[in-house]
């Protein structure tokens, strides 16, 4: 009694395993079908990737100012963050 019931136990977790299998190679298959067929529809030139975006700063001169200028007072007043060494490191190093 005790191997059938173990039979049965192995015959249903191949069947569930099976199930899930199948349902998987549908899902692959149908996922691949549904990318040819968007590639097909798809009308829009594809962009390219290292092409820079334009940036249009005409309007925001004053904020383009503003934001370098707080830049580079930041930069100056932590120069051993940034890779740049002061009169201080020189010496100690």
């Amino acid at each position: 009694m005790d191997t059938d019931l173990l039979i049965q136990g192995v015959e249903l977790m191949m069947l569930g395993m099976g199930i899930v299998f199948g349902f998987l190679t549908i899902l692959v298959f149908t996922l691949k079908g549904m990318s040819r067929l968007a590639e097909r529809l798809d009308t829009m030139p594809a962009p390219d990737v290292n092409a820079p975006i334009p940036i249009d700063v005409s309007h925001n001169r004053q904020l383009v100012a503003v934001i370098s200028a707080a830049i580079e007072r930041y930069r100056t007043s932590r120069p051993s963050e940034h890779g740049v060494k002061t009169n201080r490191s020189r010496a100690a190093s």
